[in-house]
């Protein structure tokens, strides 16, 4: 018992001296030791970045997704999602248009439980009293919209039922259009000119900000019956759809529904595939998050590339270090160190830049994410997987490096070493 405690004290001396001889060094060439650490310190907080960035994407496309669909809505379309312009267009040919006999024929038939808006945009430009507002997308919609989507409003209200049937020039505009047209003043009870039509303006909707690029908040309501009118039929529509609350239907069952009497209506047999596309904000967000492993797992390795090469930095001065050393490390063996206490000092300098440049280069990629973040508004979001990732692969990194320096230190021959100069 006391020959093992005795050995355990012996090896804790033995780390506490190498600790110190390896910390003495480095503070004593320390412009050398911080230009060494420079690879790591860059690397280290390119990843911590990076992985906030894509973090940050993530996060900031399920908010996208939510400002779009809401909480249970689905959008049935011609062609919802498309990852290339190949794609787009085999789905343009092989799905059936969608037009409004065929919502008139989902709400007939499944309207009771399920809650139906058709759904139509084009960019137009927007005036009023002198002012012009020329990046405005103009949506057809149905009145119950709101009770579908997340449409939340900050003045005033949506348009009604009758006002769409009876087709009523009317509008609830978003904050940029309000913003443009309205700067000093409320919107409601004013009108604007879409096409040289005077629409009253009956709401204001919250600010969104911007979802997948594109702004939220330059869009303008108008009933889908007066953008049928104004606009014309077009090729084709596209329908939001959610259960009705008082249905006790849950999204999927909802979404069955309205696939088995979509494919009733287009005579679609058993054994082919949907000639339309339901888009869920699930299968978005999974989508999403596909491309985002796609981007981690080429990014993130790159990133850490530089490690590497940081890696290589410390090895090649550990290597200088031995030799300023040799003369050093023959005093120390002369007087009965081991070659274990030997490479143990060197391999813990590595390792102890290795760490500090680690921990520097964690402070420094979360001082830049936050200036980032609060100066172009972005979404960045640090999170301990990238920043144990960082830390670990530098560590990993300074073992590396500084193995091959350590071994060749502590294989000096005694004599040699104390005849170096």
């Amino acid at each position: 018992m006391g020959a093992s405690h005795s050995g355990f004290e012996r090896s804790l001396c033995t780390l506490a001296n190498a600790y110190r001889l390896a910390v003495d060094s480095i503070r004593a060439r320390k412009l050398r030791s911080f230009l060494t650490l420079l690879g790591i310190i860059i690397g280290v907080g390119s990843v911590v970045m990076v992985g906030a960035a894509i973090e940050g994407l993530g996060l900031y496309a399920e908010q996208s997704t939510s400002k779009i669909f809401g909480s249970e809505s689905y959008l049935v379309a011609q062609v919802g999602t498309a990852g290339n312009m190949r794609e787009y267009l085999q789905k343009l040919r092989r799905n059936k248009r969608l037009r409004a006999e065929d919502y008139q024929y989902l709400q007939a038939l499944t309207g009771d439980r399920i809650l139906y808006s058709p759904y139509r945009q084009r960019p137009e430009e927007v005036r009023q009293a002198g002012l012009k507002y020329e990046d405005a997308v103009v949506l057809g919609a149905g009145a119950n919209l709101p009770e579908i989507r997340d449409v939340t409003l900050v003045d005033g209200r949506f348009f009604t039922p009758e006002e769409e049937r009876t087709r009523q020039a009317v509008c609830v505009i978003g904050y940029d259009a309000r913003t443009a047209l309205f700067p000093a003043s409320s919107a409601v009870g004013r009108t604007i000119k879409i096409r040289g039509i005077d629409f009253l303006v009956l709401g204001e909707q919250e600010k969104l900000g911007s979802a997948f690029g594109r702004s939220q908040d330059n869009q303008i309501y108008i009933p889908y019956t007066v953008f049928t009118r104004m606009f014309g039929t077009g090729q084709s529509i596209a329908v939001f759809a959610r259960p009705r609350p008082e249905a006790g239907m849950k999204m999927d069952e909802a979404i069955d529904i309205t696939r088995v009497a979509l494919r009733a209506r287009f005579k679609t047999p058993p054994n082919k595939a949907d000639t339309f596309e339901v888009v869920t904000p699930d299968a978005v967000r999974t989508m999403i998050d596909q491309i985002l492993s796609m981007i981690s797992a080429v990014v993130v390795p790159v990133t850490c590339i530089s490690l590497v090469v940081g890696g290589i930095v410390i090895m090649n001065i550990m290597l200088v270090s031995v030799t300023e050393r040799t003369h050093e490390i023959g005093v120390r063996k002369s007087l009965g160190a081991r070659r274990f206490d030997v490479m143990l000092q060197f391999l813990l300098e590595s390792v102890l830049m290795s760490m500090v440049g680690g921990i520097v280069g964690v402070g420094l990629g979360a001082a830049m994410t936050e200036v980032l973040s609060r100066a172009f508004d972005i979404s960045m979001r640090i999170t301990p997987f990238y920043v144990m990732l960082a830390v670990l692969v530098s560590s990993a990194v300074g073992i590396a490096s500084g193995w091959y320096p350590a071994s060749r230190a502590s294989k000096l021959d005694p004599v040699a070493a104390l005849r170096a100069e």
